[in-house]
């Protein structure tokens, strides 16, 4: 009887430069659109969390436009992150989820946090229960993942998990076969630029992008030499530093907008200065590609480009050009989170799943029987 109730979810993923907003009915995608804003516009902003009444604005003009009230939608499901690390699945946005996302007790501002305020914001005013799904802080890294060189710093998992983990399960099924029994590298390429390890279905290493780590983005620093940054660090204010790390640098950095589409155009048009910053990038995230394979010690059934970046097939080809002999690489443009969001959270509603609920406390406790 399950299988015939009718639900409709409305899927909210906001990103680093876009809110992409859709509606599913059951399986059944009634609409979506994907709402771009260039890094200015979101600069507004001094804080992630201050873009809540826009972005909400978004939303419900979207939902005008599509001719759907928000009072008749039954579930509201948004992207997570910011939290501290949880496992992988569906969870419910409770009070407590919503409080530490705020707050970002997990230690990254990233956007996508503010899905699961939005989710929770519609679920409160209209009634409605709340999920996030595999968001950016899902831990399942390994203890060597974990360690730096610093006692008391930890690297923890802050990436585009929900799309990684979506797109490497279709391309499993595509080798028919499972996401459990292959091993794959998959890099999300778009405003940010995350690049993992996935083995035999557990994401076991890759890099913090929203905190400034990996190839530099549309609007991230990327990695950059600590004593480096020190130094600009004394010139600038730490507030600064922390902006670009996730929303003013790469290309807003050198060019003062995030849209790839303008930084490609001059490309194109033989334009220097655009032909260095655009191709260093796609040099550094092969460079990445290249240290998940270590990670996974050369046994790699594919590398899978995915993001809205991989609309540009240069960046396809200088990948595959340095990482080619590394395993078959295939194209996944744009992005497979709204689809993965609605039907793990009708898994749920049909009972056919458990949603977990937020426990307070992350995933990573520290390195059992050793004091470090």
């Amino acid at each position: 009887m399950s299988e015939k109730i009718q639900y409709k979810l409305l899927i909210i993923n906001p990103g680093s430069t876009s809110t992409k907003v859709s509606l599913y009915q059951n399986e059944t995608l009634l609409f979506e659109e994907n709402v771009f804003h260039d890094a200015p516009e979101l600069l507004r902003f001094p804080h992630v969390n201050l873009q809540i009444p826009f972005r909400y604005q978004v939303i419900l003009k979207t939902l005008e436009k599509a001719g759907c009230a928000p009072e008749d939608v039954d579930v509201f499901v948004g992207r997570g992150g910011s939290a501290y690390t949880q496992p992988g699945g569906v969870m419910i946005i409770d009070d407590r989820l919503y409080r530490d996302t705020e707050a970002a007790v997990g230690g990254s501002e990233h956007p996508a946090k503010l899905g699961v305020m939005l989710a929770h914001k519609f679920a409160t005013e209209y009634g409605k229960p709340a999920y996030t799904l595999n968001p950016t802080n899902v831990d399942e890294y390994g203890d060597y993942a974990c360690l730096t060189g610093i006692r008391g710093v930890y690297r923890v998992p802050h990436s585009h998990v929900l799309n990684q983990k979506a797109v490497a399960e279709y391309h499993a099924r595509s080798l028919g076969k499972r996401y459990e029994d292959c091993n794959f590298i998959v890099a999300h390429i778009d405003g940010g630029i995350t690049v993992s390890a996935h083995d035999h279905g557990r994401m076991v290493d890759g890099n913090m992008g929203s905190d400034g780590e990996g190839a530099f983005t549309p609007t991230r620093i990327g990695t950059v030499p600590v004593l480096s940054l020190l130094d600009y660090v004394d010139a600038h204010s730490t507030d600064e530093v922390r902006l670009m790390c996730s929303r003013s640098g790469g290309f807003v950095s050198f060019f003062g907008t995030s849209n790839s589409d303008v930084i490609h155009e001059l490309v194109e048009k033989g334009d220097r200065k655009a032909a260095l910053v655009w191709n260093t990038m796609i040099y550094q995230i092969a460079k990445m590609i290249g240290e998940m394979s270590a990670v996974l010690s050369g046994k790699v059934d594919g590398i899978l480009l995915t993001g809205g970046l991989m609309r540009f097939d240069d960046i396809r080809e200088g990948i595959e050009k340095r990482c080619g002999f590394i395993a078959p690489v295939s194209v996944y443009p744009g992005e497979m989170e709204q689809e993965a969001l609605a039907l793990g959270v009708l898994r749920v509603l049909r009972h056919e799943a458990e949603a977990m609920t937020y426990s307070g406390k992350p995933v990573f406790q520290g390195f059992e029987g050793i004091d470090l």
